[in-house]
């Protein structure tokens, strides 16, 4: 179980990190272009300030499923037949078919994929609630 732990925090971690250097871009973008922002059309900088940024967010999920794909590549955590990223996604979005089980000796591999995802998927959803709430208040009072 340890050995489980030890790895699915190594995982989580990594994770963590390429979410964080992603937002500190998607930050970076949105106060870039909240600076050099006019008020004029700005319904269309907040459809493309937000679709900018659910884009980039989302690529960065799906680069962080491919990590745990590759980590249970790694350790041979899934019968050999098993389509990897397929069973990451489903750990990671806790959708849960159950269609593929991690073989016993790895089975907190999944729950713990959860965790990660969650986790993020949540600090995702703040970043974007946040960019939005500055987005929109900006437009609505012309303040920078």
């Amino acid at each position: 179980m340890l050995r489980q732990l030890l790895v699915s925090i190594a995982i989580s971690v990594g994770n963590i990190a390429i979410h964080a250097i992603v937002m500190a871009g998607v930050l970076g973008a949105a106060r870039m272009v909240d600076e050099r922002a006019t008020t004029a059309r700005q319904s269309l900088r907040l459809i493309a300030v937000m679709s900018a940024t659910v884009s980039v967010l989302m690529a960065a999920h799906i680069a962080e499923v491919i990590v745990w794909s590759l980590a249970y590549a790694m350790v041979d955590a899934a019968p050999s037949d098993t389509d990897l990223v397929y069973f990451a996604f489903v750990n990671y979005t806790t959708l849960g078919y159950g269609d593929v089980t991690p073989l016993p000796r790895w089975n907190l591999l999944g729950p713990m994929t959860a965790m990660n995802g969650v986790l993020l998927f949540g600090w995702s959803a703040a970043v974007i609630f946040a960019i939005l709430q500055k987005t929109w208040l900006r437009d609505q009072t012309g303040e920078r």
